[in-house]
């Protein structure tokens, strides 16, 4: 990806900005994940919400990704397409990823919706991996470093009996939507391990399965499943280190932390 970008203040207000947008249209998506209702809905959702404001979805024709939206479903972990026979049922477990261009700037959000009834196991996971999310935005401290974040989420999903998935990342955020550094959510020696430093813009995102961490990705190229069919779960927030902690530029109203 290249080296790590710092962001000024103004360049800070414009991804809050930004982040501000991705906010309400997964707040929006949310409220319309019910049964019968397609994922391409979703995304049009998502596209006319965006658009509204002045912004442009982030992955919108992204090295070719086809939808505003990556909207996964049950034993998909990520990057699923959305699409017009996708139709969420009840007991569905839907992950939503949406990202927006707002002035320049990027900011990017992932939420994990149960559709209709759930089981009590899959609540869990949700709230395992929600929390996990949490507690690496709480592990970020001005001249910490990376795999404090890392060793945070790793080390609350695994003591609740989940997996990290390991060959999906966070990143770095700003001008472009991947920047360096790459976050793992979990500690690797093969992962740099640097600094956090004022002006460094991440985005956090923790990808979590219900059984085994290992991944396959479709023929489609794009979407990620689960190698044993369990169920995963995806929360990420974009969040800006300070010199006195993490701020996170993409807060909703269902975020525990607001």
């Amino acid at each position: 990806m290249g080296r790590t970008v710092y962001k000024n203040p103004r360049d800070i207000e414009k991804m809050r900005d930004a982040g501000k947008v991705v906010s309400t249209v997964l707040a929006a998506l949310r409220d319309a994940s019910r049964p019968g209702v397609s994922t391409y809905e979703l995304d049009q959702i998502a596209l006319t919400l965006c658009r509204r404001h002045g912004a442009s979805p982030s992955f919108l024709g992204y090295k070719g990704f086809p939808g505003s939206v990556c909207a996964s479903l049950n034993k998909e972990v990520v990057h699923g397409i959305p699409s017009r026979e996708r139709v969420l049922r009840d007991g569905d477990v839907v992950k939503l990823d949406f990202g927006c261009r707002l002035r320049g700037f990027h900011a990017d959000s992932a939420t994990t919706v149960a559709v209709g009834k759930s089981t009590e196991e899959i609540q869990r996971l949700l709230r395992v991996t929600q929390d996990a999310l949490w507690a690496g935005i709480q592990a970020i401290r001005f001249r910490g470093r990376m795999y404090d974040i890392s060793g945070a989420i790793q080390e609350y999903v695994e003591k609740h009996g989940f997996s990290v998935v390991r060959e999906m990342v966070g990143h770095g955020i700003g001008s472009r939507l991947h920047e360096d550094p790459q976050i793992p959510n979990y500690i690797d020696e093969q992962h740099a391990n640097p600094l956090l430093l004022e002006g460094m813009t991440l985005a956090i995102e923790p990808m979590v399965n219900a059984g085994g961490p290992e991944i396959v990705v479709l023929p489609d190229n794009w979407t990620v499943v689960t190698t044993d069919g369990s169920v995963s779960a995806h929360f990420e927030h974009t969040v800006a280190v300070t010199r006195s902690g993490p701020d996170v530029l993409t807060l909703g109203p269902h975020d525990p932390g607001r």
